[in-house]
């Protein structure tokens, strides 16, 4: 099983040179979520996965399977109540890395978040990130993509 080694930051607002960088539309829904696993479907253009995620916070275990058009239809309409949609900016950051920055849609919009993966927690550790940024939300469970698409914005 993969191992995901990412930090999670929040943006007031959508940087206004974001439009620079290369976009997608995102549209994910969650099958199964429990205290340590969740299953979802997402369909990014003409990609369509299905992903497990076991644990929480900066280091994750993850498996993804792509399906096919019928596949992911037959599953989706098993997510009706837990689903988001969001537009997905990659940003390139200093030290060859990249930024994903999502801006929320619906019952989200405003919402900004920014998510950078790295290749070891050594190199996380070591990541000094620009201010842009914003605050550090990693491991906070109310801004997890399986919490927003059950509860909706984070209380403050």
């Amino acid at each position: 099983m993969a191992s995901e080694i990412e930090r999670k930051f929040l943006l007031p607002e959508p940087p206004g040179w974001l439009s620079e960088s290369s976009s997608a539309r995102i549209e994910q829904g969650y099958l199964a979520i429990d205290e340590e696993i969740e299953v979802r479907l997402r369909q990014t253009g003409g990609e369509r996965l299905l992903t497990a995620k076991r644990g929480h916070g900066e280091v994750r275990e993850e498996i993804e399977i792509a399906l096919d058009r019928e596949q992911f239809e037959a599953l989706w309409p098993l997510t009706e109540s837990r689903r988001l949609a969001k537009t997905r900016w990659r940003v390139p950051v200093e030290g060859g890395l990249t930024a994903e920055v999502d801006v929320y849609e619906g019952r989200l919009a405003g919402l900004v978040v920014a998510e950078l993966e790295f290749g070891s927690e050594e190199d996380s550790g070591c990541f000094d990130p620009p201010g842009w940024l914003g605050e550090e939300i990693t491991g906070e469970e109310r801004y997890a993509n399986q919490t927003l698409a059950l509860d909706g914005p984070p209380g403050v």
